[in-house]
C-alpha cells in the first residue's frame, strides 16, 4: 500500500470542467443520431443501450408516458388497472424497453411491474412480466386496521433486526402480486437499527383482510468491499470561496460528506484550502473520503464508458458520499432514501471501507433499484447483491490500480474476520464458509449475502470458465456443479450480458430460474441465437445448477 498524498492536478480538473460546460451547450434534445457510430455487422453494439443526455432520457419518458393508455389496452389490463413509466432504455438499434409500474383502482401493485419491448418501427417485441397473475381484488377496503398492521410490522422488524425499531411510518394500502392470487394488503415501513449498527428500514407487507403477514424485505442494502487505498490519485473537485470541496461537477455533483461519526444527518461536505487530501493513512480524516470520492468517480466513468449509462439513475444526476459513520462500524450501505452510500471506518476505526470495489457495490446497489429493482429478500435479494458483487469487480478491473489490481476476491484486504481471508470468493464462494456454491431449493432462505454465491460464481464461470488458473497474480481453481468443464467467454462481455439482463429484462421478484431466461435472452440480442456467448452463458448456469 502507498502511502503518497492524494492529489488532483488542477491542470486537469479546470479542463475537464471547461469542457463539460462546453458541451452541455452543445447537446440535442432529439433522439435520433445519439448513439455512437456502430459499426456494421456489430451485433453487440446494435444491442447495447445508446448514449443518452438526461434532456433526451426525459423525451424517451414522455414518448412513453404519451402511450401508455395504448400500452396498457394492448396488454389486456383491466379497466381498473393503470400503467406508471418508471425507466426506459434505448438500444442503439432503436429497440426500446419501457419499465412500467402498475396501479389497481390508483392502488400500488407491489410485484406488478413489466417490460415491455418494442422495436424501431414501433412493433412490438413482447413483454417481461414480474407476475403472470390477473391483477383483480374483492374490494378495496381493507379489515384490517392501519394501525393493526403497523403495531406487527413493528414487532417483525424487532425479531428480524433484534434492534429496538422507531414507530413506522403510516401503512400504505396496496395490491400484493409478488406471490400467489393478488390481494388488498398493507405495506407498512419501519426504521431503526439492525444488529451491528446500519440503518434498518423494513417493509412488510400484510394481509388488508386478515393481518397475516405476507412478505418483508430490508430496503437498506448493505455491502463490504476492501479498505486499501488506491495510492496517489486524480479528484475532481469545485472551487469553494478561497478552497476546494469534495464536490464532481463533472460527474453530476456527486459530493462527499463528513458524518463526524454520527449515526444520522447528511454529514458536512468535505471542503480543503489546498486542494491536497489526506495522507494515505486512516489517522487524517480526509482520506476514507479521498478513497470514497475516487470510487466513485470510476464507477460513474465505469458506467457511462462501459455500458452508455449516465450516472446511477441514467439521468445524469450524482449522489452523496458520507464517510464516518459511527464508531467502529464495519460495513458500509446504500439507501434510497438519501440516495446516498454510506462507509464504517472499520474495526477500531483504522480500516474505513472505502476503496475501488466498495463504492462500486454501493453505486451498483442504486442501479439495480433504479432498474430492475430486485427485492432484497429471496432469491432476488442474492441476485441484488450478486449485482453489487459483480460490478465492484468490474469496476476495480477497469480502473486498473496498481493498487488496487482486480480480482474476484471480495473484501481481500479489510480483514474483517482477522484471518487475513477475503469477505468472499466469486470462484468458488462456499470457501468464505457460508456462501452457496450451486442452486437449491432452500437458496432463497439463506441470507442475501450468501445465496449471491450463486450468481457470483455462474460470473465467474461465464467470464473466465472452469477449473485452475492465475489471473492478475491471483490463483483460481472453480468446480462445476455437474464436474462439467465450462468454456469462459471472457469478463467484458459478461459484464454486458449481465447489464442488459438488469435493464431490460429482470424485474423486482426475478428467481435464479428467471435470471437464467434474462441473461439468454440478453445474450441473444447482443451475439445472435445458437452464438458461443449464449452457449457461454447456458452452460455457466448448467455449472451452478440452474437448469
Amino acid at each position: 500500500m502507498s502511502s503518497a498524498t492524494p492529489h488532483i492536478s488542477r491542470k486537469n480538473r479546470v479542463r475537464i470542467v471547461a469542457a463539460s460546460v462546453a458541451a452541455g451547450g452543445l447537446l440535442a434534445a432529439g433522439i435520433a443520431g445519439s448513439a455512437d457510430a456502430v459499426p456494421a455487422g456489430d451485433t453487440a453494439s446494435k444491442a447495447q443501450p445508446m448514449k443518452l443526455s438526461a434532456s433526451q432520457r426525459v423525451t424517451l419518458l414522455q414518448e412513453a408516458n404519451a402511450t401508455k393508455a395504448a400500452d396498457a389496452k394492448a396488454l389486456g389490463l383491466g379497466a381498473k388497472e393503470k400503467l406508471v413509466v418508471r425507466d426506459v432504455v434505448k438500444d442503439a438499434d432503436g429497440t426500446t424497453h419501457t419499465r412500467y409500474e402498475r396501479t389497481y383502482e390508483g392502488l400500488p401493485v407491489l410485484g406488478g411491474d413489466m417490460i415491455v419491448h418494442k422495436a424501431k418501427s414501433g412493433k412490438s417485441e413482447g413483454v417481461t412480466k414480474s407476475t403472470k397473475a390477473t391483477i383483480a381484488v374483492a374490494g378495496t377496503k381493507a379489515t384490517v386496521a392501519p394501525a393493526t398492521a403497523e403495531k406487527s410490522a413493528l414487532k417483525s422488524a424487532v425479531r428480524a433486526e433484534g434492534a429496538k425499531a422507531a414507530k413506522g411510518a403510516e401503512p400504505r394500502k396496496v395490491i400484493w402480486a409478488a406471490s400467489g392470487k393478488p390481494v388488498l394488503a398493507w405495506e407498512t415501513v419501519t426504521r431503526g437499527f439492525q444488529k451491528d449498527g446500519t440503518p434498518s428500514e423494513l417493509h412488510v407487507v400484510s394481509d388488508a383482510k386478515t393481518g397475516k403477514k405476507l412478505y418483508e424485505y430490508q430496503a437498506v442494502h448493505t455491502g463490504a468491499g476492501e479498505s486499501q487505498y488506491s495510492g496517489k490519485v486524480d479528484l475532481t473537485t469545485t472551487k469553494d470561496g478561497s478552497g476546494f470541496a469534495l464536490k464532481d461537477g463533472d460527474r453530476g455533483d456527486h459530493t462527499t460528506k463528513d458524518l463526524g461519526n454520527s449515526e444520522s444527518g447528511e454529514g458536512k461536505t468535505l471542503t480543503d484550502e489546498d486542494d491536497k487530501w489526506g495522507n494515505g493513512k486512516a489517522d487524517d480524516k480526509q482520506t476514507a473520503a479521498v478513497d470514497a470520492h475516487y470510487g466513485a468517480q470510476l464507477t460513474w466513468d465505469y458506467y457511462k464508458k462501459v455500458h452508455n449509462r449516465n450516472g446511477i439513475k441514467g439521468d445524469g444526476k450524482g449522489a452523496t458520499s458520507r464517510v464516518h459513520y459511527g464508531k467502529a462500524y464495519v460495513n458500509a450501505f446504500w439507501e434510497d432514501s438519501c440516495f446516498c452510500m454510506t462507509y464504517g471506518d472499520g474495526e477500531g476505526d483504522k480500516k474505513p471501507l472505502t476503496s475501488i470495489d466498495v463504492a462500486a457495490h454501493e453505486m451498483t446497489h442504486g442501479v439495480t433499484s433504479a432498474t430492475a429493482g430486485l427485492e432484497y429478500s429471496g432469491e432476488s435479494g442474492g441476485l441484488n447483491e450478486a449485482t453489487s458483487d459483480i460490478f465492484g469487480a468490474a469496476v476495480e478491473f477497469s480502473a486498473k490500480n496498481k493498487e488496487d489490481v482486480g480480482d474476484y476476491l471480495v473484501g481481500e484486504e479489510i480483514d474483517i474476520a482477522g484471518d487475513g481471508k477475503p469477505l468472499r470468493y466469486m470462484d468458488k464462494p462456499s470457501k468464505d464458509g457460508s456462501s452457496a456454491d450451486n442452486w437449491s431449493k432452500d437458496v432463497g432462505n439463506e441470507d442475501v449475502h450468501h445465496s449471491s454465491g450463486v450468481a457470483n460464481h455462474f460470473f465467474y464461470l461465464l467470464s473466465e470458465g472452469s477449473g485452475a488458473k492465475e489471473i492478475n497474480g491471483v490463483k483460481y481453481d472453480s468446480p462445476t456443479a455437474d464436474d462439467s468443464k465450462v468454456e469462459g467467454i471472457g469478463r467484458e462481455k459478461a459484464e454486458k450480458i449481465w447489464f442488459k439482463a438488469l435493464t431490460s429484462y429482470m424485474t423486482t421478484n426475478t428467481d435464479y430460474k428467471g435470471a437464467r431466461e434474462a441473461t439468454v435472452k440478453a445474450a441473444t440480442d447482443l451475439y445472435k441465437a445458437d452464438s458461443a456467448e449464449v452457449k457461454g452463458v447456458e452452460a455457466a448456469w448448467k455449472g451452478v445448477n440452474v437448469k
